[in-house]
C-alpha cells in the first residue's frame, strides 16, 4: 500500500508516498527486516485530516514525530501534505542516520529537524505522530513532555503492534490526556488517539523532567544507577551484566583504555571506573537515552572525569586499534525481531577497534553459542564462565 489508506477508506491525495523506497541502512538489512510496518501506514492514514488541516492553514504546520524508525512517518507526512519544519526525535542513532539517508535519496532534505528528547520537540505541536515503544517508562516520559509543551489542542496519534500494546499504556496516557480513544486493530496494528491535555502548560519543571532520569542505589555494585525511559532494564542491573562483571579481575590488567560498548544505564562503565582508578572509560551506545542515562550515572557516582560518553553506531567514529579492552552485553533483537545481525555487527566493530592483544569480553544468552562467530571475527576465544542462562567469553585480537 503506497498511499494513505486505512481500514474501509482509501485516501486520495496529490501525491502518494511509496514506502518501498525506504531503506534501513546503515542499520541491519535482511530479507525479514523492513524499513516500515503497518503501524506507520495506520498512523499516517488516521492523522491525514488533522495534518491536512494544518497544511492548509495560514500558520506554520506544527507536527512532531517521535519513535520514527527509518523515516516513514516524517517523510510520509512531509511528502503527502507538502509540509516542512517537522520536529523529530529518534532514540536510535541508526534511525537518525537512516532518516537522513532516505531524505537525501528522495530529495527531501530540509523537511525535518532532528532533536534530542526534550520539550523543544513538542513545543507548540498540534499533531504528534508516535510509534509507541514497548516500555511503559518510555511512554510515560514522552507523554509528560507532550502534555507539558504541546499546544492545548494537540492530537496524538500513537500506534504500535497489537502484541506489544497493553492496557497499561492507556492508563499512562490518561494521566496526561483527557481523552484516550483506542482504534480497531488493522493488519496487527492499533492506534491510541489522544486529545485534551491534563497539564495544558509548562509553568515549572515538567513531570517528565522531575521524574527522569530515575535513580536507584545498587547495593551489589555500590553504585547509583540512573535511567531514562527508553533504557532497557531501567535502573536495574541486568543479570547478564552482573555475571559478566564478576570476571572483572580476569580482564586485561594492563589496559589503559576500555570501551563499554552498548552502555545502557552505564553500569559496566561505572563499575570498571570504580574498580580500576587508572582506567579511562569510553561509554558508547546508539541510544540517546542510554547516553543521557550513562552521563547521569557518572554524575551520581562522582565519575564524570573518568567516563567519556559518545553516541555512535557500532564504533563507526572510533579509530582502528585504539582500545585495549572492550566489554559487551549485545542485544539479540533487532527491533521486535530476534536476529543475530546486531551482535555480529558489534563483534566486527570490536575487532576493528581492538589493539593487538586487546580483549573483547562478551556475555550472551547460553543458547546463542557465539563462540565460533567470535573466533572467526575477532580472534581466539575462550569460554571463561557459564551458568544456567549466560555464557561469558574472552576473545583476543591476535591479528593486526
Amino acid at each position: 500500500m503506497n498511499g494513505m489508506e486505512k481500514p474501509g477508506n482509501v485516501r486520495t491525495s496529490p501525491e502518494n508516498f511509496d514506502f518501498s523506497l525506504l531503506r534501513r541502512f546503515p542499520d541491519i538489512e535482511a530479507q525479514n527486516l523492513f524499513a516500515h510496518d503497518a503501524t506507520d501506514e495506520l498512523i499516517l492514514a488516521e492523522a491525514y485530516d488533522a495534518i491536512a488541516a494544518l497544511a492548509h492553514s495560514t500558520d506554520p504546520a506544527h507536527v512532531a514525530v517521535v519513535g520514527d524508525r527509518y523515516g516513514a512517518l516524517s517523510l510520509g507526512a512531509a511528502k503527502v501534505h507538502g509540509i516542512t519544519g517537522i520536529k523529530v526525535h529518534q532514540d536510535a542513532y541508526s534511525g537518525e542516520l537512516a532518516l537522513a539517508a532516505n531524505s537525501a535519496r528522495l530529495g527531501m532534505d530540509g523537511v525535518y529537524e532532528s532533536l534530542p528528547l526534550c520539550g523543544k520537540v513538542f513545543a507548540g505541536a498540534q499533531v504528534v505522530l508516535w510509534q509507541l515503544p514497548r516500555g511503559l517508562d518510555e511512554v510515560a516520559e514522552v507523554a509528560a513532555l507532550i502534555a507539558s509543551h504541546a499546544s492545548p489542542s494537540v492530537k496524538v496519534f500513537a500506534g504500535g503492534r497489537v502484541k506489544h500494546m497493553t492496557l497499561a499504556m492507556n492508563e499512562v496516557l490518561a494521566a496526561n490526556f483527557d481523552s484516550v480513544v483506542p482504534g480497531r486493530a488493522w493488519r496487527k496494528s492499533r492506534l491510541l488517539v489522544t486529545s485534551g491535555l491534563v497539564h495544558p502548560s509548562a509553568t515549572s519543571a515538567t513531570t517528565s523532567e522531575l521524574t527522569f532520569p530515575r535513580k536507584d542505589f545498587n547495593a551489589d555494585l555500590g553504585l547509583w544507577l540512573c535511567a531514562h525511559g527508553a533504557v532497557f532494564g531501567g535502573t536495574k542491573l541486568d543479570l547478564g551484566t552482573r555475571f559478566l562483571l564478576s570476571f572483572e579481575p580476569q580482564m586485561r590488567q594492563s589496559a589503559s583504555t576500555a570501551i563499554d560498548l552498548g552502555c545502557g544505564n552505564g553500569s559496566i562503565a561505572a563499575f570498571l571506573a570504580t574498580a580500576r582508578p587508572g582506567l579511562q572509560l569510553i561509554a558508547t551506545d546508539q541510544s540517546a537515552a542510554a547516553i543521557a542515562s550513562t552521563i547521569a550515572t557518572a554524575e551520581a557516582n562522582g565519575l564524570t572525569d573518568r567516563i567519556v560518553t559518545f553516541r555512535d553506531d557500532a564504533l563507526a567514529g572510533f579509530a582502528n586499534a585504539s582500545a585495549d579492552l572492550v566489554v559487551l552485553n549485545p542485544p539479540f533483537h533487532v527491533g521486535a525481531a530476534v536476529h543475530a545481525g546486531i551482535a555480529l555487527k558489534l563483534f566486527d566493530a570490536a575487532a576493528r577497534v581492538l589493539a593487538p592483544q586487546g580483549e573483547l569480553w562478551t556475555v550472551y544468552n547460553r543458547h546463542l553459542d557465539y563462540r565460533a562467530q567470535l573466533e572467526n571475527r575477532v580472534g581466539p576465544t575462550a569460554i571463561v564462565g557459564q551458568n544456567s542462562k549466560f555464557t561469558v567469553s574472552v576473545s583476543r585480537r591476535t591479528r593486526g
